[in-house]
């Protein structure tokens, strides 16, 4: 606790009370607005003679008596008060009695009290409320970014659970795809743990750093901020005393009787010692301030994990990439925290000077500006605490990883042109979509994938080494990384460890298209074979072989597991019917297909049917089977010339047939939906809505099978525009692919 002869500090006993303070320093500010007012009531009144005086004084006597408890001590002291009237009160009281003594005052006095004291004072009462809503506004500023710290944290907590789950269903997708797909599944499941390990790191990383700002202002932001507060309180007391001198002077001089009077007011005005206000508010509004504890790791509920740094290979990666820029921003930041500091030292000596009476500069002005070299001086010092706790918190796990970096020499770029990335081999896609490029060796990768890079640059290349480089760089890319799923038993902990921890179940996930286009060679890698699996694949269908264009690079047959249709010898022919005309086109169904509206006819795998009205380009035909009638998809029939009728598949019914020859996997034979095979996508339903049409712009060479190759003019069916990812799906030959949207112009 302070006593009255040691200055008090705000900051150090009051902490966290900002509220109270800054209300206690309001009452002292609209106070003056009350003196500068007395001294016009009191010009006025001066007029009237010593009659009208001896009233006035008399009434803010009684105003101050109203005002004692709010002046001395606040709104709400947690302490009851004794000796109620503050140093300043005291001194008010001397001069409303001086003034009740000498009522003599001329216009002259009167004159001189609205020139020199009103209007100054009214003028250095909106100066102090600037500079006290200034100590508000920048309050509110410190809680808002404590609050948006807290906010980036939860925002940082709510992305690691986002990968924690999205890395569950990967696990789950992987777990359920058939042979074929298990590489791709398997390869997406370690690189969505990798991206997880990062957002986890992210989320660490974001924890110390909002605890470190939460420590700062505690324990530096709002006690400084008080500190000024109670600066500016004192600093209105000693301008009050300033004031008051002058017009007890103006007194003086008017009332040469009342000297007596006078000069024991000027004796009693100096012993109004600034900061004893600011010491009795302190000793009735002392209370406990309780530091909120420091925030620790969650443990995301889908995938429980620890609160440790994850240093595998491909962490310290990011980690080596963050520490670099963390260690580079603080040397930077460090320069221009020292000449924020240097300015604010070299503010406060001008006021000092000032206040020593060496300066003639206005002291409001040198305190506004001190307050603004000070807010600019904490945001260089909040960003460099950021930076510091980064590379600390790195390094105290992992050490210095920047030590021999060949760290690349990015620079921000925009692609005119369709450009690769060298790390994940995706397409940059879109002018707006910034990526980056060394200007040493020519490394191009996304926004998203810079820190992910290793610090790797061979340095400064020529063109043809870039190029090289660029070919080497690509098919390292696009090469699928190998996953072991095994746990390792050889003590690594740096090896990336793919098996769960306690995880929940995830929720089901649903099958996207796009999700085939994450590894653009995908064709390229040969699927694993199941041991059971020996027969060749089985063909594809007519209308989809006529449909696909060649491929561009040579990839080794898939080994579907595919149950063939029954031999015709196993099928009974169906019961002849009128409806059954023996000139008119038939068909084959080559898939099974549910109608799934009024206008639609549910079908069979092997069905014969009658084609009523062949495909107009909209990608859907009108068959008849049996007395049922309606649309099926045009890919899922095989036309035949029309012929009287033979025996054919129906579901009249079929003798008794021999398992599939194609395999003989318990996964091929399990459950109905195994044994069926699932038609292409079809195009929307004719009369649904106008169909589009789009012309290729430039010639495209497919890098998968969910691709089409295009040739300039090349048209097709618009299926789906540009969903964000940059492709759209066009459909040709009732087959749906994807294309690159700019690639493609409606027509």
């Amino acid at each position: 606790m302070a006593t009255s002869d040691v200055a008090p500090h705000f900051g150090a006993e009051l902490k966290d009370a900002f509220k109270p303070v800054n209300n206690w320093v309001l009452n002292g500010v609209q106070w003056l607005d009350e003196i500068q007012q007395f001294y016009r009531e009191r010009s006025a009144i001066e007029k009237e003679y010593a009659a009208k005086l001896t009233a006035l004084c008399r009434k803010y006597h009684d105003r101050k008596a109203k005002k004692i408890s709010t002046l001395s001590v606040g709104d709400t002291p947690t302490m009851t008060p004794g000796s109620l009237e503050s140093a300043s009160l005291t001194t008010w009281t001397t001069h409303l009695t001086a003034i009740e003594s000498h009522a003599g005052e001329r216009d002259k006095f009167a004159t001189d009290l609205i020139g020199q004291v009103a209007e100054p004072l009214k003028h250095v009462a909106t100066q102090y409320e600037e500079i006290r809503k200034c100590h508000v506004e920048f309050h509110a500023k410190l809680e808002k970014e404590r609050e948006a710290s807290y906010g980036e944290l939860k925002k940082a907590k709510g992305k690691y659970d986002g990968a924690c789950q999205e890395v569950e269903g990967r696990r789950k997708k992987m777990e359920s795809s058939f042979d074929h797909s298990k590489p791709k599944a398997q390869a997406a499941y370690q690189q969505q743990i990798l991206d997880m390990n990062n957002v986890k790191n992210t989320y660490l990383i974001s924890i110390n750093v909002t605890n470190k700002l939460k420590e700062r202002f505690y324990h530096e932001y709002v006690p400084e901020l008080l500190d000024s507060l109670q600066n500016l309180n004192e600093m209105r007391v000693s301008k009050l005393n300033s004031i008051w001198t002058l017009a007890g002077q103006l007194e003086k001089s008017s009332l040469s009787k009342s000297m007596e009077h006078m000069t024991h007011l000027l004796n009693e005005i100096p012993r109004n010692v600034p900061h004893l206000d600011s010491l009795m508010f302190l000793r009735h509004n002392v209370s406990q301030s309780q530091e909120p504890p420091n925030l620790a790791f969650e443990p995301s509920p889908i995938w429980h994990d620890d609160e440790a740094l994850v240093t595998d290979e491909a962490a310290k990666v990011f980690l080596r990439n963050l520490l670099s820029k963390s260690k580079t921003q603080v040397r930077e930041l460090r320069v221009e925290s020292d000449q924020k500091r240097r300015e604010v030292e070299a503010a406060k000596r001008v006021r000092e000077s000032i206040q020593q009476g060496k300066d003639n500069r206005n002291e409001v002005d040198v305190v506004r500006s001190i307050f603004f070299l000070q807010g600019a001086s904490h945001e260089v010092d909040r960003k460099m605490l950021t930076a510091e706790v980064e590379t600390s918190t790195i390094m105290s796990v992992v050490g210095d990883l920047s030590l021999g970096a060949k760290n690349h020499n990015f620079k921000s770029q925009t692609f005119k042109i369709p450009t690769n990335c060298d790390l994940c081999g995706e397409r940059i896609w879109g002018l707006s979509a910034k990526g980056f490029d060394c200007r040493d060796c020519g490394y191009t990768c996304h926004s998203k994938c810079q820190m992910k890079v290793p610090a790797e640059c061979p340095g400064e290349q020529t063109k043809e080494e870039k190029k090289k480089l660029k070919a080497e760089r690509q098919e390292q890319a696009n090469a699928t990384p190998h996953l072991d799923l095994e746990p390792t038993t050889t003590g690594s902990s740096a090896a990336p460890s793919l098996t769960r921890k306690d995880t929940m179940n995830s929720l089901s996930s649903g099958y996207a298209v796009s999700a085939n286009r994450s590894l653009s060679n995908a064709t390229s890698q040969p699927p694993l074979a199941s041991p059971t699996e020996s027969a060749p694949p089985a063909p594809a269908p007519a209308a989809e072989l006529a449909a696909t264009p060649a491929p561009v690079q040579e990839t080794k047959p898939k080994r579907n597991r595919v149950l063939a249709p029954p031999p015709a010898q196993y099928i009974k022919a169906p019961p002849v019917t009128e409806s059954t005309k023996p000139n008119e086109p038939r068909g084959k169904m080559l898939y099974a297909f549910q109608a799934g509206g009024t206008d639609e006819v549910t079908v069979q795998e092997g069905d014969d049917v009658a084609i009523l009205e062949p495909d107009d380009g909209s990608g859907w035909m009108r068959v008849r089977i049996g007395s049922s009638e309606g649309l099926v998809p045009a890919s899922y029939v095989e036309a035949a010339p029309a012929a009287p009728a033979t025996p054919s598949a129906s579901s009249t019914g079929f003798a008794e047939r021999p398992g599939s020859t194609y395999s003989t996997s318990s996964a091929s034979l399990a459950g109905s939906g195994a044994g069926k095979k699932i038609g292409p996508a079809v195009a929307p339903r004719r009369g649904a809505k106008k169909l589009q049409y789009v012309e290729a712009l430039y010639d495209y060479e497919a890098r998968s099978d969910m691709e089409w190759d295009m040739a300039e003019g090349d048209r097709f069916v618009l299926v789906n525009r540009d969903g964000g990812d940059g492709w759209a799906d066009v459909e040709r030959g009732g087959v749906i692919k994807s294309v690159p949207a700019n690639y493609i112009q409606p027509v």
